[in-house]
């Protein structure tokens, strides 16, 4: 299975931390070597980086590590193949515009028999993964359903989680999702988020001997919250999400 990692912050923040950690387990502490990605939007635009080689020995990952880039949400994947040849039209995120937005979408799971019995719509995928494929239904039944973006964001999230449960039907199906405003996350079988806001305190990495002390690197208004495939830290206390449930993060505080 692949693993997932998103942010989602009231004021532009960097994931170098928590990315340090997802990194080892892409060939280092984990089997994910075949590939991984992230995006961080800026704005409605989203400034990407992917890979086919394991993160844990990518220049890409370590230029991404060490640089600080500040974002309010960032989704990323580390990838282990079970569907679809390593390449780049492989490599999670995948991202497809709607509504003026840049949608993004990262999934961990197996969906055998999806292509053969839902028919897409508006949006095709350019690899061979199923994760692409569930992403372009999803889009365009909401392109479908919707002419425009709903003005109430609650009437788009119940149609986003039905169209994530009727997927789930298929199999494993855990992903993150963003329209540039809010962090979608579905739970088919494991994801965890931990918020982090004042009082600050250490954090240390359980699969890199790192550890940083909040307190330092924020100010009392901050609001972090990170989700997860697995816990990345040792000495925090992670919300564990039930099957079948969605939450959306909004700066950084969880709205559903």
């Amino acid at each position: 299975m692949c693993e997932l990692l998103g942010m989602s912050a009231n004021v532009p923040t960097d994931i170098c931390f928590s990315f340090t950690g997802l990194m080892q387990r892409g060939g280092g502490t984990g089997p994910h070597k075949d590939g991984w990605g992230i995006a961080f939007y800026e704005g409605r635009a989203v400034r990407e980086f992917r890979d086919t080689r394991p993160s844990i020995g990518s220049e890409i990952a370590r230029l991404v590590q060490g640089y600080p880039i500040k974002s309010h949400i960032v989704i990323s994947h580390i990838r282990r193949a079970n569907a679809g040849r390593v390449c780049l039209e492989n490599t999670h995120p995948f991202t497809r515009e709607l509504w003026g937005r840049q949608w993004t979408f990262a999934h961990n799971g197996q969906l055998p028999g999806i292509k053969k019995a839902l028919e897409l719509g508006f949006y095709h995928p350019i690899g061979t993964t199923d994760s692409e494929f569930a992403f372009c239904w999803i889009l365009s039944e909401i392109r479908r359903r919707f002419t425009k973006q709903p003005r109430r964001p609650q009437t788009l999230w119940r149609e986003l989680n039905e169209l994530c449960n009727a997927i789930k039907e298929f199999g494993v199906f855990n992903l993150l999702m963003s329209d540039s405003k809010y962090l979608y996350c579905f739970c088919s079988t494991k994801l965890f988020w931990i918020t982090r806001k004042a009082p600050f305190n250490r954090a240390v990495l359980k699969d890199a001997e790192l550890e940083v002390d909040f307190k330092h690197e924020t100010t009392p208004d901050d609001i972090v919250t990170v989700i997860a495939t697995e816990p990345l830290t040792a000495n925090e206390q992670w919300h564990q999400m039930q099957t079948g449930q969605m939450c959306v993060f909004h700066h950084g505080l969880i709205c559903c």
